[in-house]
């Protein structure tokens, strides 16, 4: 009596998880950000007609940074204690923004920024880091043009903290997250430089913009223009206190945070 052949087992495709709308929002308008940033290297114009429109610019970036933030919280974003815990650290983070005002580059701030976004993953950084700007601004009444722009650059720096891949063993993580810290602190002070460097100074100098000069002549006296006014200074700190706070907190918080996230 023959036996039939057990019929083979399906195969059962594993389907690639797409992102989501809102983290392809976040893209989007980081795309568009980081273009307003850019400005100066994109759209030639004139020291004083830089100056006149940079205002502008930074009025045009606050209604979408708005509409990124919001639209970001969709339906796996809403649960009562994730909303609880976004309040919770945006207003920790805005606290300490507010008592390290910073001086001399300081941003203690960061350090939350960044064990956050570890913690809980890019698009949670990327709003903590837009909402405690808005929250820390209203406090100390510092709302300026300036202020669209620190609430992108920010955000970068707690979703890219969520981007960053694993590390073996605790002293591995605080090293991984220390040299982001680096990496951040002095990419944060390359961006804001960037869209306001045509009038921070006048003409005529080695750091200077130029109308209509070759994309790596301006390029060249940008990155000049921002060692000599605070790559060397106000970044360097804020580098050395990122890494600090990182090894001092870091440890603790992280632990600390990962429980919160597995009770949720």
């Amino acid at each position: 009596m023959s036996t039939l052949a057990a019929p083979p087992a399906p195969v059962v495709a594993r389907r690639r998880r797409l992102p989501s709308w809102s983290s392809m929002l976040l893209v989007g308008g980081s795309v568009v950000a980081a273009a307003a940033f850019a400005w100066p290297l994109i759209a030639p114009a004139l020291p004083t007609d830089a100056q006149s429109a940079a205002p502008w610019a930074a009025l045009a970036l606050a209604p979408l940074v708005a509409i990124v933030a919001v639209l970001a919280i969709d339906g796996g974003f809403r649960s009562a204690k994730t909303l609880a815990l976004l309040g919770t650290l945006t207003a920790v983070a805005a606290a300490v923004r507010v008592a390290g005002t910073g001086v001399g580059g300081v941003e203690a701030v960061f350090v939350l920024l960044i064990l956050a976004g570890r913690v809980f993953g890019a698009r949670f950084g990327f709003l903590l880091g837009v909402l405690a700007i808005a929250l820390s601004s209203t406090m100390t009444g510092g709302f300026g043009p300036w202020t669209p722009f620190q609430m992108f650059a920010c955000a970068w720096v707690g979703a890219g903290a969520g981007l960053l891949p694993r590390a073996r063993g605790r002293l591995g993580e605080i090293v991984l997250l220390s040299v982001y810290g680096v990496l951040a602190s002095y990419a944060f002070g390359l961006v804001m430089n960037l869209w306001f460097w045509p009038f921070a100074i006048g003409g005529g100098t080695g750091i200077s913009y130029e109308s209509g000069a070759p994309l790596a002549q301006n390029l060249a006296s940008f990155w000049l223009y921002s060692l000599t006014t605070s790559t060397l200074t106000w970044d360097t700190l804020r580098a050395v206190t990122t890494v600090v706070g990182l090894a001092v907190f870091g440890p603790a918080a992280l632990a600390a945070l990962r429980r919160v996230r597995l009770s949720r």
